[in-house]
């Protein structure tokens, strides 16, 4: 199994990326995917999901709506897409697969991508 992350980069606060995670090892169109962050000197926290179907998203307060989840089963990959991003969003980004949106438990983890969002 793996999960390959991708897409980060420095940007300036307001600006916006698009985030990738390319799934093998496991039938990725089963799986509901999730994105995680981690910002230095902090725990990790969950930034949103998506199910399985593609039809339902969840997201973390703090997205207010400026992120959004998006997968391509023909692909095996599930993007991130990050708006008016701000300096508080720098952190490393990670991907995991699990059986539901809604749940905390994660199956599969993947590395992660740095997220530096400069003011």
């Amino acid at each position: 199994v793996q999960l390959q992350a991708s897409g980060g980069g420095l940007v300036q606060a307001g600006g916006s990326l698009r985030l990738s995670c390319a799934a093998s090892g496991f039938t990725f169109s089963n799986y509901a995917m999730g994105w995680f962050r981690q910002a230095p000197g902090k725990e990790r926290e969950f930034v949103g999901s998506i199910s399985w179907s593609g039809n339902r998203q969840y997201y973390a307060d703090f997205v207010e709506g400026r992120f959004a989840i998006f997968r391509d089963d023909a692909e095996n990959t599930v993007y991130l897409h990050l708006n008016t991003l701000k300096p508080e969003d720098t952190a490393v980004y990670y991907c995991a697969a699990g059986p539901n949106y809604r749940s905390e438990e994660y199956q599969y983890w993947g590395q992660g991508t740095l997220v530096t969002v400069s003011s």
